[in-house]
């Protein structure tokens, strides 16, 4: 009877994703302007992203093992792994939202917030409406993330926030903020830090994109002048924070790793073969290009398998923890060697700048991967210490 319960849902998902993902939402992500962010200030950059959001967050498919209730299905294990496995069959684009509400605020809500935050709060993350920044390191806080000095103080009604922050990606079209804070300055650094959220639409909060190397701005630095935290929206137990951040971090990595992973661009053959022509049999001229394009292809369906098998164990309650450090290294700096391949196959095209090209521009952005979400140094003494047990030296 269970199998033909889940043969059923299997039957109806296929043809209801057949039927209703737009054409243009299925093949992989190719670029940024692909990634769908929500939010208010967020707009689509073709129609088809939003007809995609609004069609499965009606559903709860968006996230669709949280309880209804919270916006998602309620789909237990098996479930969403047939959805995934059915988005998966037709190319269909995923994450549907890339959005650090959904991947990871959203889970420690889940798991330390009130009744009444998860209701404020996870329906309009669900349906795409409200966009979240990370308000974590600082400008002498950065892997040592327990050194930050962003105070706190209790003004009777309300939190008064004042301090700074730095690498807040996607600061300057986020709609919300969840921010660590120092809220007791008189015991050892890790019990004296909360974490609250606070509505950036207000006189307290500035943002300033900071322009990289690559001519984008992801990043932002964000100031905070006695801006308002309201006490409802404390999460979790004052000074309780830093237990918070940890169980965050895990979700932040695993989705730095996936949305890296996962990024293909414009396909490297296609790439290679319009600047290195092909040979009398008919196969990319050079062979050392061609062996690398094979390689790069070969991990990243390895990549993609790995990150399938351990989000099931994820849902299977084995938990995720210092795994996850794996997935943020090897997605990341399975980007970098991407755009360091497509550097290599595009020749001296790669080097345009102010034209349609934007190899370059993606090649110096992927530079940052190293640093985003803790340093490859830290999650390579992570998965020495945590995951092979290896003794310090």
């Amino acid at each position: 009877m269970e199998e033909q319960v889940t043969d059923a849902f299997r039957a109806e998902t296929r043809a209801w994703l057949e039927g209703n993902c737009p054409p243009d939402m299925r093949g992989p992500i190719r670029d940024e302007a692909d990634i769908v962010t929500g939010g208010t200030r967020w707009t689509p950059a073709f129609a088809a992203q939003q007809i995609w959001l609004d069609r499965m967050a009606a559903r709860g498919w968006t996230v669709p093992e949280w309880p209804e209730a919270y916006g998602g299905a309620g789909l237990d294990k098996p479930h969403a792994k047939i959805l995934r496995e059915e988005m998966a069959h037709i190319g269909a684009r995923k994450p549907i939202v890339s959005s650090m509400g959904i991947s990871m605020l959203g889970p420690a809500l889940l798991k330390y917030g009130t009744e009444a935050q998860k209701r404020e709060h996870l329906p309009p993350i669900a349906r795409g409406d409200i966009a979240w920044a990370q308000g974590y390191s600082e400008p002498n806080a950065g892997s040592d993330l327990a050194s930050l000095m962003t105070r706190c103080e209790d003004m009777g009604a309300y939190f008064a926030v004042t301090g700074q922050k730095i690498w807040t990606s996607g600061a300057d079209k986020a709609d919300w903020i969840f921010v660590l804070v120092r809220t007791d300055r008189n015991v050892p650094k890790h019990f004296g830090i909360s974490f609250v959220l606070i509505d950036m639409a207000q006189p307290g909060v500035e943002v300033r994109p900071i322009k990289l190397i690559s001519g984008r701005s992801p990043f932002c630095e964000t100031f905070f002048d006695d801006a308002r935290a309201e006490k409802h929206n404390l999460l979790g137990t004052l000074n309780d924070g830093w237990n918070i951040a940890k169980y965050l971090l895990t979700h932040e990595r695993e989705m730095i790793g996936e949305v890296f992973g996962a990024m293909q661009g414009r396909p490297l053959s296609e790439i290679a073969v319009q600047s290195l022509g092909l040979d009398a049999d008919g196969r990319l001229a050079d062979s050392f290009v061609r062996a690398d394009i094979a390689r790069a292809e070969i991990d990243a369906l390895a990549f993609m398998a790995t990150l399938e098998r351990v989000t099931d164990q994820a849902k299977a309650g084995q938990g995720l923890g210092a795994e996850s450090s794996i997935l943020k290294y090897y997605g990341t700096e399975m980007n970098k060697r991407r755009n360091e391949l497509s550097m290599d196959c595009a020749g001296s095209d790669a080097l345009e700048w102010d034209g349609s090209g934007d190899a370059a521009r993606h090649w110096l952005r992927s530079k940052g991967n190293s640093i985003e979400g803790g340093t490859t140094e830290v999650q390579l003494n992570i998965i020495a210490k945590r995951v092979l047990g290896l003794p310090s030296a």
